[in-house]
């Protein structure tokens, strides 16, 4: 609900309009009032100018008028803390700011990072989908198709730490070829499908886009704009995407009293040897692990060899980097060609699916026979408890959090 007002005060000026400019910084900032909160304090909507071309969309930026408290955003309830698996962790050279994350998510959204000015970071990882999209393969900037569904980027700031001292394998994209997120950050801008941008070409668009020059000098003190610069800033705005309000979440600090008995039952199965999928989605609180899997999808591996083409070795054929299933029932299509539509597929591939790849991970053998997969028996009832728990693992406030939305709008 809006509360209406008359008056808005900036920079000490009392003006009774519905619009305003405000000075931030070198950059004149327009100010459209959207409302006012109980206490009849203006809800303000600042907005850059875009006056840089743009020959597929007008849109202009659009930030929050209070500066978001990006750098605090780790700092988790008591139920997160006390996980001693799992650990939130950023590198010295390049820790979350305000200002950095700022820039982040204004890089995100913005389609400029494209060839064509048509594809943003955020086209394959929509926020209303935890991040991800909802297509098999995703399309890109000349509408020709990437090699593997996009991954959900929610908690992604755990896949660094969950490695750190254990012997995990850590790295981003399904076959975990980025060491960091400042490595990932960059490979899609130049890759030659998804947005076909030379870092050169990018750095010179950007630093020709007047709204950045502000945001470039507020994260690192100048307005220089560098692919370094670019790098750390998209990776401190994805660190920040943390989810951890979902019906799951109020569970573990509440002895799971607020779930059904189905959902119940379903977490009874993920946990225990009835089903043992926090063997691989291990974690109380994250539900990740970092070490690629091999989880028998295919009987043997040919056109996608996973992580081993990294590694050029046959061990490791057919291993993928196991994602969260933290908003697991936003992100269908399943699995990294998408070929799962459904959860309740996703379920029964493990519960009878599971083919006998030479790397099959130990998990999903039956009694650590190499070339037997392991068979569940489920019954229907249990499999829809499965499927049900695997729901509660929704944080709808995540998806609609305003601290991690479109900052463009059209026009």
């Amino acid at each position: 609900m809006l509360y209406s007002c008359s008056l808005y005060s900036v920079r000490n000026r009392t003006i009774s309009t519905k619009a305003a400019r405000l000075l931030v910084g070198s950059t004149i900032i327009a100010v459209t009032l959207a409302g006012c909160s109980k206490d009849n304090t203006p809800v303000a909507t600042p907005i850059v100018q875009n006056t840089a071309p743009d020959t597929t969309n007008s849109v202009e930026l659009v930030l929050p008028a209070t500066r978001i408290e990006y750098s605090n955003i780790h700092l988790l309830p008591a139920h997160f803390i006390a996980d001693n698996n799992v650990r939130y962790t950023e590198p010295a050279d390049n820790p979350v700011t305000n200002a950095g994350a700022t820039l982040g998510r204004v890089l995100f959204y913005d389609k400029k990072l494209s060839l064509n000015n048509s594809t943003a970071c955020a086209s394959c990882h929509k926020q209303e989908l935890a991040f991800t999209d909802n297509k098999r393969l995703s399309d890109g900037f000349m509408h020709g198709l990437t090699r593997r569904h996009s991954m959900s980027l929610n908690n992604v700031a755990y896949v660094e730490a969950r490695g750190n001292g254990g012997g995990a394998v850590q790295g981003f994209f399904w076959d975990t070829r980025a060491a960091t997120l400042e490595i990932q950050a960059l490979m899609p801008i130049q890759d030659k499908t998804e947005m076909g941008m030379t870092l050169d070409s990018l750095t010179k668009r950007l630093a020709q886009t007047d709204y950045y020059k502000s945001l470039f000098a507020a994260a690192f003190g100048t307005p220089d704009v560098t692919s370094d610069r670019i790098a750390k800033s998209l990776a401190q705005f994805v660190r920040s995407l943390i989810s951890y309000r979902s019906k799951y979440d109020a569970g573990l600090q509440s002895n799971f009293q607020n779930f059904t008995a189905q959902e119940q039952r379903g977490r009874t199965i993920f946990n225990n040897r009835d089903g043992n999928c926090s063997s691989c989605h291990a974690t109380r609180t994250q539900l990740i692990m970092d070490d690629p899997k091999n989880n028998g999808l295919d009987a043997a591996s040919t056109t996608d060899l996973g992580r081993a083409e990294v590694t050029n070795n046959a061990r490791d054929a057919g291993l993928f980097r196991v994602p969260s299933l933290r908003n697991i029932a936003l992100t269908a299509p399943y699995m990294h060609d998408g070929r799962f539509a459904t959860l309740e597929e996703v379920v029964e591939h493990y519960n009878s699916g599971v083919k006998p790849h030479p790397n099959l991970s130990r998990e999903l053998r039956a009694d650590g026979q190499q070339n037997t997969p392991r068979r569940l028996n489920l019954s229907d009832a249990d499999k829809q408890a499965l499927v049900a728990f695997l729901k509660t693992l929704t944080d709808i406030e995540f998806t609609h959090d305003t601290r991690f939305s479109n900052p463009f709008i059209a026009q």
